[in-house]
Formats: C-alpha cells, structure tokens, sequence
C-alpha cells in the first residue's frame, strides 16, 4: 500500500501514439491492482502518474496493460514503463519496444534477464514458456534440401576503382571479400594471383572458361596479351566478383545469416533471458529488410531473376543462375569463413600492412567479444549453466540444423558446451549483423558507380581468342546504357546511409536493467569511440581511406 509513481514512454516513430484509451495493472507478489487512470499516449512523449493503491502488492513482477477502442485499433508503440514503488528511490523498469494492438491484455515482466533455471517464483517461468510457444506460430523456419526448396525458403516470408588503371592493387573495398593470398576463385574465370612485397595482388593469368573434357583447353589470358584482351579478361573477373559479391557475401553470408539468427532468436528465446535482450538490438528490421529483398530482388522475375536474353538483364545470373550459385554458396558457408580471426588467417590476409579491412575487423571482433564476455559472465557464471541450459541450446540447434541447412558438417555447434564456446558463437553472430554487413555494403556504389570496374551483366559470351578482340568487342559486352544506368542506382539504393541510422553499439533501447549490464555496454561504446580515433587518425595519412568499419558508419543490424 502507498504512493506508486509511473512513467509510460512511447515511441518517437511515426504514428506511435494512439488516440485509444489504455488501461494499466501493476502484479506484485501479493496481488494486482487496476490503475484508476485514463492514458492516451501521445508520440515521444513520457507521461507520469502518481497513485495512491490501498493494497500492499509487495514486490512488482509484471505490468499489464490492455489498450481499448471503439471504432478504430489504434496501434500504439510502447517503449518502456517503470514503477517507484512506496517506500523506495530506485524504480522496477519494465521494458516492452514493440507495437501494442488489438484489445488483449499484454503481460511486461520485470526487466531483470533471467535463466531459464533462475525463475524463483513460477510466476516467471509460466511468462516465459507462454511468450515462446506464441512467437513460434509467428516466426517459423522449414528445411531446405535441395536448389527448389532453397527458392521455396528464400520467397517464403514475408559504391569509383577504374579497371583501366589498377590490376587488382586494391585490397579493401569491395574485391577484399575474395582475396587471398596466393589464389582467388570465381564463379566462373580462374585467377592466379602474385603477392607483391608491399601486399599488393597482380593477376599473372585468367582462365575465363571452366575446363571441360569435352572441348578444347580454355584459353589463358596473360599480362602480356594485347592489351583489349587482358582487359576484357578482367572485366570478366570483376563481372564474376560482382555476382559473388552480391549473392554469396552480401545476400548469404549477412543477410540471410542475420535472417536465421533472427527467427531462431524470437523462436526459441523469451525476453527475459539475456542472449534475447543481448541479440535483440542487432536484429531490427533484419525480416522487413529481407522480404523485400525476396519479392523485388531474387524473387520470380525479380532484378536478379531477368532471363539473360532480355536486355533489361541486371546480373549474368539472371533466369535463375542466382539460385544456383546460391545453393552452391550455401554448401560451403562454414562456420570458420564467419569468424575473422579464422577466416583471415586461412585467406592468408594477416600482418599485411595494406590489408586495412583485415585490421579493422579483427580490431571490432576483439572488441565485440570483450563485450559480448562482459554479458555472459554475468549470467553463466560456469560452464555447466552453459550446457544446462535448455532454451540457450534449441536456440543454437534451431540455426545450426534448420535455419543454416544441418550446417554441423560445416563446423557449426548443434550445442553450446561453455562460456567460450557461447561467447564465440555469439560474437559471430552481432559481428555478422553489424561489422561484416557494413564492410561490405557501404562500399557498393564506391567501386560499382564506374560500371567498367565491375560490371553487373556481360552482353557478349566470353572471348576464347585473343587476337579478334577490339574495342568494339570490349564496348558490345559491357552493360549498354540502360544496364549501366540500373547498376548505379541499384547499388546507391543498396549501399546508402539509412535517414535513422542507429550505430553500432548505440541503440537506445534498454532491454537490460541491471546496473551491471548497462556497465558493460557503457564500456562497449567507449572501445568503440577509442578504435574511431584511431581509424580517423590514421585514414588521414592515406591517399585512399578505408572508411567502411568505422564505428560510426556500422549499423547496429542489418537495416539495407
């Protein structure tokens, strides 16, 4: 009993207030009482309350709240509510950040992340279990098999290099996805590289026809060809880099990877339990991305599904080449290629001075893990918790064998065994949805605005002599205007900064309530202001920054 002081915040996004009249119940340990208030919540705004409640409700477990109309369902985007209680200085916060619609009552328990093993009062552990079993009709992933139900799956749910100048000098930017340090392979063409002492990478030949038994020895492209014919060769190259760049690196391994660790995360973890509060920030808006990159991109008739005959054609893997490339991609993601430290080191792309996306991503991994570690320790404070813990492992089952196609064969974990082990997966995970997204998406209309540099599309078939190739030859493969024009806007479109941006680390919702928590991502933020300095620092001593794995310029998910 006694004086209840309540705060209700709502969204500062478009039509987050509601002209519908929200009622209000505070649960404690003792009882509930219905609040005698009328609330319509009006945008960006934090309305308080100050009631007096004859019962003594002990110590508060929920808020719930049921939003009532009359001729209209007024949706109405909750932030948080928190509660003084009589007798105290601190306030319980109860965190929502989700839309609140129809007439049903919504249940907020208290904010503090729990286990699932750590519900003293049942109470929580009904919540919990209640939350997860309705958000598993909502969200729901299926098993692919094979090239027709990897289509099924992908529509089922809802950046200026010149070619003419540089051979393959750069290392960062766009071409740095494939880059090796003796060999890259493409789609199609074969490249041998040289390493150079400074780190650079020169092609010594190019291979544009795969063997084939059938016929005779494809022909080598060389340095010393005249000069349309190695240059047409290298446009192949970076038509094959363009294709890969889009599907496997861009789409695949952040997109869809972002996508699988969303659904398994709003289908196997409750709001409560801390990897939920951890992970949530870094899928916003990953699904609603997603889905429109299936119905206007890959899907049926979609920008990348034009038929190669039709002039419109925006991608050489038009009429359904980009689904098998994708089923391709997707047999050999592994779980090491994810990882920079690991991947870096196989790419043999460490200690390499102009290997300047090689620093940066190793510097952000190594500061997300500390992160990510500051999280965990707080809640599995041994490795048996880790095991022991029945929700942490479906979740983890459900994106190693549903979501990513029994990806156990290709080093992924069917289960999380220890503190390590948990912080590792997870580090990949906001690595994935964050840093390695905004590696290679920004840089998109940089090195394709120039369409001679990476050309979406090629008109004529690859050259198999090197003697008949002219300057009209080089002029009738490249893009003709319409297609050059179409790659330019799309990779703006694709590659542009979000009007609500939300950078990497601050995001504003708080889904941890706990001291301790807010501590580690304070921490979190000032790692990443130090590791700013330093690539502002040092970018000013190049002729060509590397900007794209600035703090600042990450977003917090994939958004784009």
């Amino acid at each position: 009993m006694g004086r209840y002081r309540i705060r209700v915040a709502t969204g500062a996004w478009l039509f987050s207030g509601s002209h519908n009249c929200v009622q209000l119940w505070l649960v404690g340990e003792h009882g509930e009482a219905e609040l005698e208030l009328q609330l319509r919540p009006v945008r960006g705004e934090e309305e308080e309350f100050v009631l007096d409640i004859p019962e003594d409700l002990g110590t508060l477990q929920f808020v719930k709240l049921r939003k009532q109309h009359s001729l209209v369902d007024d949706a109405w985007f909750c932030e948080r509510i928190t509660v003084q209680s009589p007798g105290t200085s601190t306030e319980t916060e109860f965190p929502c950040y989700r839309w609140v619609q129809g007439t049903g009552v919504l249940s907020l328990p208290e904010g503090t992340a729990r286990l699932a093993g750590d519900n003293a009062l049942d109470v929580f552990q009904k919540h919990r279990e209640k939350e997860v079993k309705e958000r598993q009709q909502i969200y729901w992933l299926v098993l692919p098999s094979g090239t027709e139900e990897l289509q099924a799956r992908l529509e089922k749910e809802l950046q200026n290099g010149s070619l003419f100048e540089a051979d393959f000098i750069l290392l960062d930017g766009i071409p740095a996805n494939v880059i090796r340090g003796e060999k890259q392979y493409l789609a199609a063409p074969l490249v041998m590289l040289k390493m150079e002492p400074n780190g650079k990478l020169l092609p010594m030949v190019i291979q544009i026809q795969p063997p084939n038994p059938s016929f005779p020895t494809p022909t080598l492209f060389l340095p010393s060809d005249p000069p349309l014919a190695w240059l047409l060769a290298k446009s192949w190259v970076r038509n094959s880099d363009f294709q890969l760049h889009q599907l496997q690196y861009h789409l695949l391994n952040t997109h869809l990877v972002a996508e699988v660790i969303a659904v398994a995360t709003m289908r196997c973890l409750p709001g409560l339990h801390p990897v939920f509060k951890l992970l949530v920030p870094h899928i916003r808006y990953t699904m609603e991305i997603n889905t429109r990159a299936r119905t206007q991109l890959i899907s049926d008739g979609g920008i990348f599904d034009q038929p190669c005959q039709l002039l419109s054609q925006a991608a050489s893997t038009g009429g359904g080449g980009h689904v098998q490339l994708l089923h391709r991609a997707v047999n050999k993601l592994t779980y090491s290629s994810l990882c920079p430290p690991d991947d870096l080191a196989d790419r043999g792309l460490l200690g390499i001075p102009s290997a300047l996306y090689a620093h940066d991503a190793l510097q952000l991994w190594e500061i997300i893990a500390r992160y990510v570690a500051g999280i965990i320790q707080l809640f599995y404070q041994r490795d048996d918790v880790v095991s022991g813990d029945p929700e942490l492992q479906a979740w983890c089952r459900e994106i190693t064998e549903v979501g990513l196609c029994q990806a156990q064969d290709r080093g992924f974990p069917l289960s999380l065994q220890s503190q390590a082990q948990l912080c590792h997966f997870l580090t990949m995970c906001v690595f994935t949805c964050t840093a390695q997204h905004g590696a290679i998406n920004q840089g998109q209309l940089d090195w394709y605005a120039w369409v001679p540099n990476a050309p979406c599309t090629m008109r004529m078939p690859p050259p198999t002599t090197k003697e008949d190739v002219t300057l009209a030859t080089v002029m009738g493969s490249l893009p003709d205007i319409r297609q050059s024009c179409l790659q330019m806007t799309i990779t703006w479109h694709l590659g542009r900064r979000q009007p609500d941006m939300v950078p990497l680390g601050h995001h504003k919702e708080e889904y941890f309530s706990d001291p301790k928590a807010k501590a580690v991502l304070s921490q979190f933020q000032t790692d990443l202001e130090n590791l700013e300095k330093e690539i502002t620092a040092r970018n000013k001593q190049l002729d060509l920054p590397y900007e794209y794995l600035k703090p600042s310029r990450i977003e917090n998910s994939v958004t784009i």
